[in-house]
């Protein structure tokens, strides 16, 4: 890997440990602020120089939200570049570790995911000296103390890095607000201190969030979501159904019996996702409710003789996913849904045209114009109500879309 520069933020990342640095007498340090800051590599390669300039033969972690996060972000950037500068890396992918050595001198990394509450389980008995957190905002407040607890040789040092959040997080209140008494070094980023960036690049990244992720990813602010969710939809956004031969068909279906059902019809031209049709049901409207085989029939009727290569269901309607299965027709996948990350990326979708939503899809259309943040809540959540085609649409961009780089899924159909 090539370098070309550092900006004056990233320098201090890499060195503010060195034995000349005003900072070296820290007990952490914090990196915050906006997306491709280059805040991550900078802080992943000066958390190794560091440990090799200060211990041998010990043990440190390397936590993500999962695993396999952190092997995407962190250490597959970071092993290319320490080869290249003379270190020995042995990957023990079974017991998620790796040995680096350089000269005389190894040292052992581990790396855990801190996905939910029991992932503090994980990484309780082992003694570290040191541990670096990606993306910590995202990680539950039981795993990271467990972690920082794990921290027990003197000389041990916490690196963290995020993107913010809601300004009720705990790592914000907790870390950034008292980063004086924690004896932390606080280094907020933004895109500029990024400087192998190019002006087309920063425009480019700058025109995809809007709202409180403009402010949040592009300015690095902690800030509260409030109005719209999407409030770029304006009626400019819904063309009319392309004529064309989509190449591929998929379904996604927010399933409800009491509260309303949405399905969605999506066909695929030249890489862009269109939502060319839709399913939506209202027993509160209509005045009776839907078995499950009633909108497995209104399933097939959307379809008609298209050939749909998946259709996926929120994941809590394991009864209509079961009639699905039964009736051997259509592969189905449960969606993911986790509602913030899911907002996020199909507010990146739609600003992108990856996906477009037709004008013949009015529920869809009505929803967006709705659509809002909770103003009572102390975390980001959007008001339950006006969500059907809301939710069914980021089932479709998180799980059948593409756009969720870091998973993949499986189907199977009785033959």
């Amino acid at each position: 890997m090539e370098f070309n520069s550092f900006s004056k933020k990233q320098l201090k990342a890499l060195s503010w440990w060195c034995k000349s640095s005003p900072d070296k007498s820290r007990d952490a340090v914090i990196c915050d602020g906006a997306v491709r800051s280059g805040k991550t590599l900078c802080m992943s390669i000066s958390f190794i120089f560091w440990s090799f300039y200060s211990f041998c033969d010990r043990d440190f972690a390397i936590c993500g939200k999962t695993v396999r996060g952190v092997r995407r972000n962190v250490i597959t950037p970071l092993l290319s570049t320490l080869r290249e500068l003379g270190f020995g890396v042995r990957e023990k992918l079974s017991a998620n570790m790796m040995e680096i050595s350089y000269g005389s001198i190894k040292n052992r990394f581990y790396l855990f995911g801190g996905r939910d509450e029991s992932s503090a389980a994980l990484i309780q008995g082992i003694t570290l000296a040191g541990v670096l957190f990606d993306e910590v905002a995202l990680m539950p407040r039981s795993f990271v103390e467990q972690a920082l607890a794990r921290c027990s040789v003197n000389g041990s040092k916490f690196w963290f890095n995020c993107n913010p959040e809601h300004p009720e997080h705990w790592f914000y209140r907790e870390w950034i607000l008292k980063r004086r008494e924690k004896n932390a070094l606080y280094i907020h980023f933004l895109m500029e201190d990024n400087p192998s960036l190019s002006p087309e690049m920063l425009s480019r990244y700058k025109s995809l969030y809007s709202g409180a992720f403009y402010q949040r990813f592009v300015e690095g602010k902690w800030t509260a979501a409030h109005g719209a969710v999407y409030p770029f939809m304006s009626e400019d956004m819904f063309p009319p159904v392309p004529e064309c031969d989509f190449e591929d068909f998929a379904v996604s279906c927010d399933y409800g019996t009491v509260n309303p059902a949405s399905f969605g019809l999506w066909g695929l031209y030249g890489g862009v996702w269109y939502r060319i049709d839709e399913y939506y049901f209202s027993s509160r409207d209509e005045g009776c409710q839907r078995t499950d085989e009633e909108h497995y029939t209104a399933l097939e009727e959307l379809c008609g003789d298209r050939k749909v290569s998946a259709v996926t269901v929120d994941p809590s309607a394991a009864s209509f996913i079961e009639v699905i299965r039964r009736h051997g027709k259509f592969n189905v996948v449960p969606a993911k849904n986790n509602v913030l990350d899911g907002i996020r990326e199909t507010a990146a979708a739609l600003k992108e045209r990856k996906i477009v939503i037709c004008s013949v899809c009015r529920d869809s259309m009505r929803e967006f114009g709705l659509y809002r943040w909770s103003e009572n809540s102390i975390s980001d959540a959007p008001i339950k109500e006006n969500d059907h085609a809301m939710d069914d649409i980021r089932y479709f961009v998180t799980t059948l879309s593409g756009s969720a780089a870091d998973d993949c899924f499986a189907v199977a159909a009785e033959r």
